[in-house]
């Protein structure tokens, strides 16, 4: 069975616009675990756009509520806070991402023919104090020996060129490629997870056709998805109030 880890940078990112402390990150992480989603992601960067290391703080508090639940805090390693909040709230999970600090959002996996050497002592480092490590890749069936190599235990697939070729000629070709990667990640010995762009429409097709994938991460579909889902109950509920106040 496929895991889903919410990912909730987005309900932070809409904190942030204004100082009245909601939508609350700790609150919707609740939410998504009493609905059964099985872990909580997030990406504290370094110009905390949207996590804070309060809430890293506070998930790693909640989190203590459900032992069966996987917290996985990702972001470059070579920037801060990464490093410095896995060492300190020791998260099952680091998944080590190459984004830019100034990128909107994660764009491309890691380059290990450049990056492997600068990465062994990180992954090291958190694997002996008990981090499971995930390195973001491309779609690159080759490279995945590498990832194992360089002694990572998961690859998380980057899977927006998927998401851009869903529904077109191309679909098929790309899948395959997803397919054939995650494949070879399984025959290096790696656990294999999905993310980025991911929805309702396309995610399914996905893992039909990528049989092995013990996690994906989504964050933006799923929040825009609970604002549509959720706003009928919600405007029901307001109207609720201003009745019982007439």
């Amino acid at each position: 069975m496929t895991k889903l880890s919410v990912n909730l940078n987005k309900v932070a990112l809409l904190r942030n616009a204004r100082s009245l402390g909601i939508p609350s990150v700790q609150r919707a992480a609740k939410i998504v675990l009493e609905a059964g989603a099985h872990g909580i992601t997030v990406h504290p960067r370094p110009d905390a756009r949207h996590i804070r290391g309060a809430d890293v703080q506070d998930l790693a508090h909640l989190l203590k509520a459900w032992p069966a639940a996987e917290f996985n805090i990702e972001g470059n390693p070579f920037e801060p806070p990464l490093l410095d909040v896995a060492r300190q709230f020791r998260p099952q999970q680091c998944t080590l991402v190459p984004d830019d600090p100034a990128a909107v959002t994660s764009d491309h996996g890691w380059d290990l023919s450049r990056d492997a050497q600068r990465l062994l002592p990180v992954i090291a480092e958190l694997k002996t104090i008990g981090i499971r490590v995930s390195l973001f890749m491309d779609a690159a069936p080759d490279a995945m020996a590498a990832a194992a190599a360089i002694g990572a235990d998961r690859v998380e697939l980057y899977t927006e060129p998927y998401a851009r070729a869903f529904g077109t000629a191309e679909e098929t070709a790309v899948l395959e490629r997803y397919a054939a990667a995650a494949l070879s990640a399984d025959a290096a010995g790696l656990g294999v997870n999905a993310g980025h762009d991911l929805n309702r429409e396309n995610l399914q097709v996905f893992l039909t056709a990528v049989r092995n994938v013990a996690e994906v991460s989504i964050g933006h579909a799923l929040i825009a998805d609970a604002l549509e889902f959720g706003l009928a109950a919600t405007v029901a509920a307001y109207l609720k109030v201003m009745g019982a106040t007439r």
